[in-house]
């Protein structure tokens, strides 16, 4: 539905909860406030259909590389996944299925672009414009943004200067004929490494520019069949059971990122022995054999990325861009390379977890300000302090190495109901977190995250900020990230209740019409 967002009250928010996004983090939290009986809410999208970075990414061959039935609710398991790795069209159709299922869709305003985000502590709400002017207001903001929404490009001279077909992953451009073309692809990433092996079969020269090579698994992808899709859907309890072991056999992996990075020498060797028997020429397998710990940077799985690189119409350019020209790139020993088309695989702004939209807290204080100084930081990656009922799911340093993004968010929407809930008992208005709780807590974090692989593995990667400060990973297992935010102890926060906001709204209501 698209009914017009209302324009704010003097003294009563248009909406007790405002949730902003419909990927897994917005669709999760708007299901289970409806669960909890929490309905006074709106859901902000940008778009003009759910599904988020499973919506926004639709490059060829795009799927997850998380199990599928992992990688999906735990209250809405799908038994009729097509394969181990759930291909993006099926992701998006699974979240277009939640949505509707649990009456979310009335909730949902599309295409709803926000400029910013204030509180506004005399009236104790949030302030939420948008690109029409238009303002709503509610009592508490539930950020579902995510950190893989901004596509991230490089910082190349003369980008765009070039004259021919350009794009990013995630802005592919279907209409645009690859057949034929000699194409530059510049980036060797999660997304690069599923779509090059789909379309070097096609163009007539593919041009792939590798900064870093990412160390590659094999991919233990399979279809589904139907006497197994029976058990998930008729035989209670099998496909909970699989999902259990799918989870644990993740979890140890925990082990050699963060408690013991000398595990990874014996994986490593693995993925040498794979690179080994994908890739006989010796000069190719020694562009492609990364100079850093494996798991430094995001392990990456894939069955046919290797044998697309040794197709003979693939060239693995391992020498920097110096800049990129009308007709092509030119690499630092000054060769230009004439290109069709030049397609962007090189990631997203995962550190920038607010997306560019400017919020502000108590006192005025800019939240992307105080981020770009201190590094990303809340409490549990959830909470902020100075930022009252601001709640960010997928927040800082909630990430993983290892496994489902979808059972860390399902941890921060518990964590975030019973915080409301917490409110609604107390008769609080706003609940902010305390300074030295939140400090404390990120200080335990960085001595977590010295020792991993991720800090000392020898690379440079987006799990870490531009002062090289790691904002993005937990440095743990997944079920001590649910234990921490299975319920809010509200010693940990300062609470305002509802009728010290209702004193402040007469005051300032009585001062105004003097």
């Amino acid at each position: 539905m698209n009914a017009p967002l209302r324009h704010p009250l003097v003294t009563k928010p248009d909406f007790d909860v405002a949730i902003i996004g419909t990927g897994f983090s917005g669709l999760g939290m708007a299901i289970q406030m409806k669960k909890a009986g929490l309905d006074d809410f709106v859901v902000l999208e940008k778009a003009e259909t759910v599904g988020g970075t499973w919506r926004d990414n639709h490059y060829p061959g795009c799927a997850c590389d998380v199990q599928s039935h992992l990688y999906s609710f735990s209250f809405e398991q799908n038994p009729n996944w097509s394969r181990m790795y759930s291909p993006q069209p099926e992701i998006r159709a699974y979240l277009e299925k939640c949505a509707t299922k649990y009456g979310v869709l009335p909730h949902i305003r599309f295409g709803v672009q926000l400029t910013g985000a204030a509180f506004d502590e005399a009236a104790g709400l949030w302030r939420i414009t948008t690109r029409t002017g238009e303002v709503v207001t509610a009592r508490a903001v539930i950020s579902g943004m995510g950190g893989l929404s901004i596509p991230a490009y490089p910082n190349i001279k003369g980008r765009e200067t070039f004259q021919g077909e350009t794009f990013h992953s995630q802005n592919w451009n279907h209409s645009y004929d690859l057949a034929g073309k000699t194409v530059a692809v510049i980036g060797t990433g999660a997304s690069a490494i599923q779509f090059v092996p789909q379309i070097a079969p096609k163009v007539a020269e593919l041009k792939l520019f590798q900064r870093t090579a990412p160390w590659v698994m094999p991919k233990p992808d399979r279809a589904i069949g139907g006497f197994e899709r029976a058990l998930n859907n008729y035989v209670p309890g099998f496909q909970r059971a699989f999902r259990e072991a799918i989870y644990w056999f993740l979890e140890m992996r925990v082990l050699g990122f963060a408690y013991k990075p000398k595990l990874m020498e014996k994986v490593q060797h693995m993925a040498l022995r794979y690179i080994g028997k994908q890739i006989k020429d010796p000069v190719l397998r020694a562009k492609v054999t990364p100079d850093y710990t494996i798991g430094c940077k995001r392990v990456l799985i894939s069955n046919d990325y290797y044998p697309a690189l040794t197709r003979e119409n693939v060239d693995v350019i391992t020498t920097g861009i110096r800049e990129i020209t009308p007709s092509g790139v030119i690499t630092d020993d000054g060769v230009e390379h004439k290109v069709d088309c030049i397609i962007y695989g090189t990631g997203f702004k995962a550190t920038d977890m607010l997306s560019g939209l400017p919020i502000t807290g108590m006192g005025g204080e800019d939240l992307n300000s105080r981020w770009k100084q201190t590094g990303a930081q809340a409490y549990l990656g959830t909470a902020v302090t100075g930022f009252p009922n601001m709640y960010f799911l997928m927040g800082p340093n909630t990430g993983l190495g290892h496994s489902s993004m979808v059972y860390m968010i399902e941890s921060q929407i518990a964590y975030v109901v019973d915080a409301l809930k917490l409110m609604r008992r107390e008769g609080y208005n706003h609940i902010d977190v305390k300074p030295q709780v939140q400090a404390e807590y990120n200080q335990r974090l960085a001595g977590k995250l010295d020792g991993t692989v991720w800090n000392n593995g020898g690379c440079v990667s987006w799990y870490r900020d531009d002062q090289g400060r790691n904002v993005t990973l937990w440095p743990d297992f997944t079920f001590r990230f649910r234990r921490q935010t299975a319920r809010v102890n509200p010693t940990d926060y300062v609470a305002t209740p509802v009728t010290v906001v209702a004193a402040n709204r007469n005051e300032t209501t009585a001062i105004a019409a003097e």
